[in-house]
């Protein structure tokens, strides 16, 4: 089945966990067969907050050894015999002390091959009303839940010498969000909210990233 249109006033306001669940289930899902690489899972949990719906995204804590201060998707490597939803779910708790349970999955995206040597696997779930969060010391500074509607927006798109992929890039509280997070939220808004198949297996990772 193809997959549904959007809101028709274009907006993300008609969004809701129904209308979400719709567009995953008839998403035509690219994975990649990549079995050289090693697998892990995000999570793209939505909130509801202050009414509106939501995308959980943190901070990494300053200590830790890879990616330190940059915005991410509560996620890591899968563990010996863990599938993809299982692992994102585990990672969502340990990160953000949120408990989502494999009933409130709406959906997989594509797989996303980062330059650090990961398939990623993007996991929509759908937490509803869950107050502020606060992250795990350890691994996380900050916890945000940022509305759709404001991460639903024109990406950036820049060129480097080292590819010659576009480097995507999203607008996020005075910064930038960065692939390979930019291009999964990127992915999942224009499904969630506008109802359209984009694919972003083809975007490319700032270089400051690749380690």
């Amino acid at each position: 089945m193809p997959v549904p249109p959007p809101p028709s006033d274009g907006t993300t306001g008609a969004v809701d966990r129904t209308a979400v669940a719709g567009r995953l289930r008839d998403f035509p899902r690219r994975p990649a067969h990549r079995p050289d690489l090693r697998q892990a899972a995000v999570a793209l949990c939505v909130t509801e907050y202050e009414g509106r719906p939501a995308l959980v995204i943190t901070r990494r804590a300053a200590g830790l050894r890879a990616h330190a201060g940059q915005w991410a998707l509560p996620g890591g490597r899968l563990d010996p015999d863990e599938t993809v939803v299982d692992c994102a779910l585990r990672e969502l708790e340990e990160e953000v002390l949120l408990t989502v349970g494999p009933a409130d999955v709406l959906g997989v995206l594509d797989d996303y091959v980062t330059r650090s040597g990961y398939v990623m696997t993007p996991v929509v779930c759908w937490a509803g009303e869950v107050g502020d969060l606060v992250g795990d010391e350890a691994e996380v500074a900050e916890v945000l839940q940022i509305p759709l509607a404001d991460l639903d927006v024109e990406p950036l798109f820049t060129r480097i010498p080292e590819s010659s992929a576009p480097v995507i890039a999203l607008p996020l509280l005075g910064r930038h969000l960065h692939a390979p997070t930019a291009a999964v939220i990127h992915q999942f808004c224009r499904i969630a909210c506008r109802g359209e198949v984009a694919r972003v297996d083809h975007l490319e990772q700032p270089v400051f990233a690749w380690r």
